[in-house]
């Protein structure tokens, strides 16, 4: 199975199990949604009381009274078995993939970005097999940083905020109605779930800076 494909069935897995986590702790659940003050305070709420990231926690205030019914509860334990059925790995054993301690920001022009792209085009070869020149990296990250600039691209670092670290890089490039997008996880960072969670955050970061488009995802490194 591919990695894409386990990535979608992992991402449905995650949520499909804080859906069963808020019905099992609906009392709690809807206490804090009472006593917040606004929609972002209950998201924040609700994210920290179910241990999961805020666009699961937005699923969570998003679900309806006829999903709260015992047969609705059943239905969701019987897909979350169905669903660790068909994985081939789970959260426990790439706990990045949930992206609670995972961001994209903007990449710079700062000589820290510059390495981390050399980093990720020195895995790269041409058709010849070759792997590319210097002078071609530095005219990739020139031409790159123009298109962001023209806003017909958005290039972004991953970071690990627990680690204070990067782990790779994100690229969206505008193509008439699409967005192509290209994930690059760093050798040492591989297998962890930092994949996982750069499709999940590009997904939200690439339809705000490219409104009323499709993401066409590669699957991550």
């Amino acid at each position: 199975m591919s990695t894409q494909v386990q990535d979608r069935i992992h991402d449905r897995r995650e949520l499909t199990a804080v859906l069963l986590r808020a019905l099992e702790q609906r009392h709690e659940v809807l206490d804090a949604i009472v006593d917040s003050e606004d929609h972002a305070e209950a998201l924040t709420t609700v994210a920290g009381l179910l241990d999961t990231s805020e666009a699961y926690a937005e699923a969570v205030l998003n679900l309806t009274f006829r999903r709260l019914t015992k047969v609705e509860r059943l239905r969701i334990q019987t897909e979350l078995k169905d669903l660790d059925a068909t994985l081939e790995w789970t959260s426990t054993d790439r706990p990045a993939s949930t992206g609670r301690n995972f961001r994209l920001r903007p990449f710079t022009e700062t000589e820290e970005d510059a390495d981390l792209f050399r980093r990720r085009c020195g895995e790269q070869v041409d058709d010849a097999g070759t792997q590319w020149s210097e002078e071609r990296v530095e005219k990739e990250r020139t031409e790159g940083l123009r298109r962001v600039d023209d806003e017909s691209a958005a290039w972004f670092v991953c970071e690990d905020t627990a680690e204070n670290t990067a782990v790779g890089m994100v690229f969206g490039e505008l193509s008439g109605r699409e967005v192509d997008v290209a994930i690059w996880i760093a050798p040492d960072a591989r297998k962890k779930g930092y994949g996982t969670a750069a499709v999940k955050h590009s997904r939200q970061e690439l339809a705000a800076e490219f409104p009323g488009t499709v993401l066409v995802v590669r699957a991550p490194a």
